[in-house]
């Protein structure tokens, strides 16, 4: 048969069934989707300020651009909320890719706000000594040069400044704000890669300890290009289960509810071991985000070698964004496997809030300290999602919300003590801090207090909450366990404080170096959201609650 006659036919058969007229124009709510375009236009526009912008001007166009773009997202995700998208009108915008609800907007206003105070770190710039008359940051001057390279030392000379980490952090934190609002599992891995890939690469830009900082982003990016295949995997098995990307759907298909199956789907669909598989696939590339045992192996290394300020970043952010995800899969996809879940995530939550807790105790480094203490605040977290009640998923979000302050806080703290060679970090530096700036010690107390769970701090508030959840939710063991990690984690928060006030100071112990309004801003604001939720939590915990409906 000839071309010719090939096309004639396609284009007789096409018209006898007319779909061309039969595709609908693609529905997009763009206002439900503006802190998410607001964020990425902002990014996008970063990337025109490194090619347009003389380089002199940049560093203070950048920090603007991206202080603007994430308090008006933070506005626009306010407005939803106070136009009933959380609640009344929550419904799924965007064709079925994204999820306008309680949890989606709650979940965003901490990402950005997150955010917000994580620049403040980034563009801190008083913390070093001037090299060659020019102020410097946290950043390597030029990220392209080989460490200790006459490259690198012209770079310093010449006072280059990194400033591609502003639209990173913004594309890193556009991804955040999909990954736990997206309703179908493209959306999701897309939204993973667009926000894990800029971390990868923050994480290799520190412009003390280079090799360290480098030696950290491959690990990261190896063993999250692991987890990430382990996702899309899982994506593909859910797929071949289902025959939908859509959590809805797949949902249906789970419980037995689906009415119109596809026939050329209908020998899969009963096929439980491509549910099982799959599922567990994906969970575990959650997992690995959120950083529960077995999980975990990045996190200390990653934590240390990183920047600080992407650390303090990372650590609040990513842990928000991966559990809103986590909570969406479990409770909208999966909620009819919960029998198969549950004990999974019981056996998960044991070990990781034991072993946070236990080898935190052995740690001498202040960061590789504050990772292992963040792999026992995820065990606690876990507790909350194992509820599987309104009161669980409400309790996380609130979690959620009090714990990355004081990360970002805490960590903001670790880069004012300095020495010689930059932040000192080693734990026996920090001998009689308290005699030498008492302040500054204090302010950490404060921040370690919340992480051990002490009454009147945010993190008191967070553990309370979860723990009663899981006690209602039928975890009461999960809970005795969680009590005695709390016990255990105590101990070496306390040995801190203990350390800082107690201790004679060294001769040639570190200095507190003098931060700019932008740290002491951040810090200050991660102290005053420490004390007013374990002090006066109430209403935030209402503001969780009427937050903790997903939209189906």
């Amino acid at each position: 048969m000839s071309a010719t006659a090939v096309h004639s036919l396609w284009t007789t058969a096409a018209t006898a069934a007319d779909p061309i007229s039969k595709i609908d124009a693609p529905k997009i709510e763009y206002g439900q989707l503006s802190p998410t375009l607001i964020i990425l236009g902002a990014a996008l526009i970063g990337v025109l300020v490194e090619a347009f912008v003389p380089r002199k001007s940049r560093y203070y166009t950048q920090v603007f651009v991206s202080a603007v773009a994430l308090c008006a997202a933070f506005a626009a995700v306010v407005a939803l909320a106070a136009d009933g998208y959380g609640t009344t009108k929550a419904h799924i915008a965007a064709m079925g890719a994204i999820a306008v609800d309680g949890p989606s907007l709650f979940l965003q206003g901490v990402i950005l706000l997150s955010g917000l105070v994580g620049l403040f770190t980034f563009a801190e710039r008083r913390l070093d000594p001037e090299a060659h008359g020019n102020r410097v940051d946290s950043f390597a001057a030029q990220a392209a040069s080989v460490p200790g390279s006459d490259s690198e030392k012209a770079a310093l000379k010449a006072g280059f400044t990194t400033t591609e980490v502003f639209p990173l952090l913004l594309f890193a934190v556009a991804g955040m704000l999909v990954f736990p609002s997206a309703n179908d599992l493209l959306t999701l891995f897309v939204a993973l890669e667009v926000f894990s890939l800029p971390l990868y690469l923050l994480c290799a830009l520190a412009r003390r300890k280079r090799l360290l900082s480098q030696e950290a982003a491959v690990k990261y990016f190896l063993l999250g290009a692991f987890a990430s295949a382990f996702t899309l995997f899982g994506i593909a098995l859910l797929y071949g289960y289902a025959g939908s990307m859509s959590y809805s759907t797949i949902s249906q298909v789970v419980d037995g509810s689906i009415t119109n199956i596809n026939p050329a789907l209908a020998d899969t669909m009963g096929n439980d071991a491509l549910l099982l598989i799959g599922g567990a696939m994906i969970v575990m590339g959650l997992l690995f985000k959120v950083g529960a045992v077995p999980f975990h192996m990045w996190t200390p290394d990653v934590y240390q070698g990183a920047p600080t300020p992407v650390t303090g970043f990372m650590a609040a952010a990513t842990k928000v964004a991966a559990f809103g995800a986590l909570l969406r899969l479990l409770y909208v996809v999966l909620p009819g496997l919960r029998w198969d879940w549950r004990p999974v995530m019981w056996g998960v939550a044991i070990i990781t809030m034991l072993g946070g807790a236990i080898v935190a105790i052995t740690q001498t480094d202040i960061k590789r300290l504050l990772a292992y203490s963040s792999i026992a605040h995820a065990g606690f977290i876990l507790a909350g999602v194992i509820a599987t009640t309104r009161d669980g998923v409400s309790s996380v979000l609130f979690y959620l919300g009090a714990y990355s302050f004081v990360t970002i806080g805490a960590f903001a703290v670790v880069t004012l003590v300095r020495d010689a060679g930059g932040e000192a970090t080693h734990l026996s530096k920090w001998a009689g801090l308290g005699r030498r700036s008492p302040l500054v010690a204090a302010v950490f107390a404060v921040f370690l207090l919340s992480f051990a769970g002490i009454p009147l701090t945010a993190g008191f508030a967070g553990k309370f909450a979860v723990f009663k959840a899981a006690a209602a939710g039928g975890a009461a063991p999960l809970v005795v366990v969680g009590v005695l990690s709390s016990a255990i984690a105590a101990f070496f928060y306390i040995r801190v404080i203990v350390l800082m006030f107690f201790s004679e100071p060294r001769p040639d112990g570190p200095t507190v170096a003098v931060p700019s309004p932008l740290t002491m801003a951040t810090i200050g604001v991660a102290v005053a959201a420490t004390l007013v939720l374990g002090v006066a939590p109430q209403y935030f915990l209402d503001l969780a609650n009427q937050a903790g409906v997903f939209v189906r």
